[in-house]
C-alpha cells in the first residue's frame, strides 16, 4: 500500500467510481497477459527490511519521523506505528554474487539508520516481535501521522464494528481486546521479492507456497510478546487478528480473514488472485489518482494501475503477487511476507536464500505441483510451522510427515543448493547461506528458540521487565557483532539494561500470575490458597471480574481474634464478603514506583492491587520493594567495590 494520498471512501458513490476503476484496471491487466506486455527473461530479487527503533532502555522509541528526517535518503520510508522504520533494497539480476550483495546493501543502510539513531540517543532493532511492548504503546497516539495509515484504520475498524478481539494460545494464553489496528506494528519482517513471467506464475507460486512452510519454520523469530511465550512465529497469528474485519456470523457461513495463506492453488494466472480478493474482500480506501489503463496502452506506456495496487495492498497474503514499472517496464513479483526481522543480518540473507533455492528446486521438480501434493496439507504446514517451528511436522510430496528440521537437513537442503547452482551463484555464497541454514537446523537454535531459552535461563527472582530488556540489549549487541544466531550464546541478567529502569513503574515488576476468589466463597479457600501458594494477599473479584475486595492474613487474623473471642460464631462458613476489605487502595500499571511506596506509606497497607479499567491487572507487595531494595544495595555496594 505504497500510496500516500489515499482516504476513506465513506461516500457511497465514491467507492461504486472506485470499484469501476478497479474493474478496469483488472481488464487492461488481463489485456496485458494476453499481449506478452509484461518483461519476461530475467529473474530479479529485492527487499524491505522492517525494524524498531528502540531507546537506551529497549522501550519502542517514537522516533520515526525524527529519524526520516535525519536520514534524507529515499531508501527509508515510514511503517505504521512511529517506532517502526523500513528501507528498501534497490533491485537486482539473480546471478552471480547477487547474495552477497543483498547482505552488503542491508548492512550499509542498516548501519546508517543506527549512526541517525544513535544521534538521537536511540537504536534500532532487527526482530519479529519486540519482546518489551505493551499495550500502551500501542495507543493510537504512537500511530505515524500520515493520513494513509489513519484511513486504513477508520476503514477496518468500522467495517468490524467494534473492538478488536485476541486470543493466541501457546504455552502461555495471549487474550486482549484493543481499539484499533495498532497490533499490526508488533510484527516487523524482511520481505523478500522473486521476479516471475506472466505465464510462470502459476506454477512458481503455488511452489512458493510449499516453500512456505519450511523456511518459516528454520527462520522463527518472534515467539514473545506481551512477555507471553507463544508460537514460534507469532507474528502470523497476531496479524491475521490485527486487521481482522470480520463481523461474529452464524457458524453456516465462511468467511475469510484479510491475512491469508489462501484458498487452493492457482490454476492458471495471477488474475484468479486479484479477482478472488475483489469479490471476497470490500474496499476499505480511495484515492484521488485515476488513470485510464487503456489510454496508457495505447501509448505504449504500462498503466499504473492506482485502483488495483491499492485494492491488493489491503489484502495480506503471506505470499502477495505484485505487480511493479521498472525502467519503463512493467513486471510481476512475488512477496514472501513470512520471513520474520533478525535475528541478524545474515541470518535473513540466508532465510532469503533458502527461499529462493526452494522455489527454484521445486518449480524444476514438480512442473505441477497439484498433482502431487493436495492444498490443504501446504496450508496445514504452514500453521503447524507458526506454531512449533522446527519441531513441526510437515506432510511433504512423498506423502510422509516429516519433522521440520529433518526434512530441511535430508531433502530441501540439497534441492535448493543444486538448483542455486544450476542458476549460476556463486557457490561460496551459496555454502556460506545454506550453511547458516543447516547449523541452525541441526542445533536446532532458531531466533525463537535463543529468545525463548535465554527468557527461561533468567526466569528466577527476576522480574521480567528486566529479562526482556536482557534480551534486548543481548540481541543489540550479537547483532552489530554479525554473528547467525546459531552461535549466539545465550542471553544473560547481567545484560540488562541499566537496574533502575526496570523498576520506574509497577508494570515492569507486578505479579500477574494471581490467585482470586469470589465474594460469595466460603474464607476457608481463602486460608488453604494462601497456605498453599504461599501468599499473604488474596484479591476478591465479582462474577463479571471486577475487583470487589482483598482479603490479607491480617484480616484472617482478626476473623482468628473475634471467633476466639466469641464476638463471631464460628459454626458454618464464613462467606468472602463478610470479611474483605473493601475500600481498597489501588494504583495503575503506569504507577510510578516512587509514588506507590509513598502511596502505601500514607494508608498504611502492605499491598497494591493493580486495576485497569476496573478490571484487576496485577498486585504489588511489600515484599517487592524488599527485593528492588535489596537489588539497589547490591548495585551501591558493587560500585564502592570498583577501584
Amino acid at each position: 500500500m505504497g500510496e500516500l494520498d489515499v482516504k476513506r471512501g465513506v461516500e457511497p458513490n465514491e467507492l461504486r467510481v472506485f470499484m469501476q476503476r478497479l474493474l478496469r484496471d483488472v481488464r487492461a491487466f488481463e489485456v496485458m497477459l494476453d499481449s506478452g506486455a509484461f518483461e519476461t527473461g530475467v529473474r530479479r530479487i529485492g527487499a524491505e527490511q522492517e525494524v524498531f527503533i528502540v531507546d537506551g532502555q529497549g522501550r519502542p522509541a517514537g522516533l520515526a519521523l525524527e529519524l526520516l528526517e535525519r536520514l534524507d535518503d529515499p531508501h527509508f520510508t515510514t511503517e505504521l506505528a512511529r517506532f517502526n522504520l523500513e528501507f528498501n533494497l534497490d533491485p537486482q539480476e539473480f546471478g552471480g554474487d547477487c547474495l552477497r550483495r543483498m547482505e552488503h546493501d542491508v548492512n550499509t543502510l542498516l548501519r546508517k539508520a543506527r549512526v541517525a539513531a544513535r544521534s538521537l540517543d536511540a537504536n534500532v532493532l532487527l526482530t519479529g516481535i519486540l519482546p518489551t511492548l505493551t499495550k500502551k504503546d500501542l495507543s493510537i497516539d504512537n500511530m505515524t501521522p500520515i493520513p494513509r495509515y489513519h484511513a486504513l484504520n477508520d476503514a477496518m475498524t468500522q467495517l468490524r464494528g467494534k473492538d478488536y478481539s485476541f486470543y493466541i494460545e501457546g504455552v502461555d494464553e495471549f487474550q486482549i481486546t484493543h481499539d484499533s489496528v495498532m497490533l499490526e506494528a508488533c510484527n516487523t519482517s524482511f520481505q523478500v521479492h522473486f521476479q516471475v513471467a506472466p505465464l510462470e506464475f502459476a506454477r512458481l507460486y503455488n511452489v512458493a507456497q510449499l516453500a512456505t512452510a519450511p523456511v518459516m519454520a528454520v527462520a522463527a523469530n518472534s515467539p514473545l510478546l506481551f512477555g507471553k511465550r507463544l508460537w514460534r512465529e507469532t507474528r502470523i497469528a497476531l496479524f491475521q487478528q490485527s486487521v481482522d474485519t470480520r463481523a461474529h456470523a452464524s457458524h453456516f457461513r465462511e468467511s475469510k480473514p484479510r491475512v491469508t495463506f489462501g484458498t487452493r492453488w492457482v490454476d492458471d494466472s495471477v488474475l484468479e488472485i486479484f479477482r478472488e480478493d475483489i469479490a471476497r474482500f470490500r474496499v476499505l480506501l480511495n484515492t484521488d489518482r485515476d488513470e485510464d489503463p487503456f489510454e496508457a496502452l495505447a501509448r505504449g506506456v504500462p498503466p499504473n494501475f492506482n485502483a488495483l495496487r491499492l485494492h491488493n495492498g489491503t489484502v495480506y497474503r503471506w505470499n502477495r503477487p505484485c505487480y511493479g514499472i521498472s525502467e519503463g517496464k512493467a513486471h510481476l513479483r512475488i512477496e514472501n511476507r513470512v520471513i520474520p526481522s533478525g535475528p541478524s543480518v545474515i541470518d535473513e540473507i540466508a532465510n532469503a536464500t533458502f527461499w529462493f533455492g526452494l522455489i527454484t528446486a521445486l518449480a524444476e521438480t514438480y512442473p505441477d505441483i497439484r498433482k502431487v501434493m493436495a492444498f490443504d496439507d501446504a496450508k496445514n504446514n504452514f500453521f503447524a510451522a507458526a506454531r512449533q517451528g522446527l519441531g513441526a511436522p510437515i506432510t511433504w510430496t512423498d506423502g510422509k510427515t516429516w519433522h521440520a528440521s529433518n526434512l530441511i537437513r535430508q531433502v530441501l537442503l540439497p534441492m535448493a543448493r543444486e538448483a542455486l547452482v544450476d542458476r549460476g551463484i556463486d557457490r561460496d555464497d551459496i555454502d556460506r547461506y545454506l550453511g547458516v541454514i543447516e547449523a541452525r537446523a541441526h542445533s536446532e537454535q532458531t531466533g525463537a528458540a535463543w529468545l525463548l531459552r535465554s527468557y527461561a535461563s533468567m526466569r528466577h527472582g527476576r522480574s521480567k521487565s528486566e529479562r526482556l530488556s536482557a534480551l534486548i540489549s543481548a540481541s543489540l549487541k550479537r547483532q552489530q557483532e554479525e554473528l547467525p544466531v546459531h552461535e549466539w550464546p545465550l542471553a544473560g541478567i547481567e545484560e540488562a539494561t541499566e537496574f533502575k529502569t526496570n523498576y520506574w513503574t509497577v508494570e515492569q515488576y507486578m505479579t500477574t500470575d494471581i490467585f482470586t476468589v469470589n465474594e460469595d466463597e466460603a474464607i476457608d479457600l481463602v486460608a488453604s490458597v494462601m497456605d498453599w501458594q504461599r501468599v499473604r494477599h488474596v484479591p476478591v473479584e465479582d462474577n463479571d471480574h471486577h475487583l470487589v475486595g482483598l482479603v490479607s492474613t491480617r484480616t484472617l487474623l482478626r476473623l482468628l481474634v473475634r471467633i476466639q473471642a466469641g464476638v463471631s460464631s464460628g459454626d458454618g462458613p464464613v462467606p468472602v464478603s463478610t470479611i474483605m476489605e473493601r475500600e481498597l487502595v489501588t494504583v495503575a500499571p503506569d504507577t510510578l514506583t516512587l509514588d506507590a511506596i509513598r502511596i502505601m506509606r500514607e494508608h498504611n497497607v502492605s499491598s497494591l492491587p493493580v486495576v485497569k479499567e476496573g478490571k484487576l491487572v496485577g498486585i504489588v507487595t511489600e515484599a517487592d520493594f524488599v527485593e528492588i531494595a535489596r537489588e539497589l544495595l547490591q548495585e551501591k555496594l558493587a560500585d564502592r567495590q570498583q577501584p
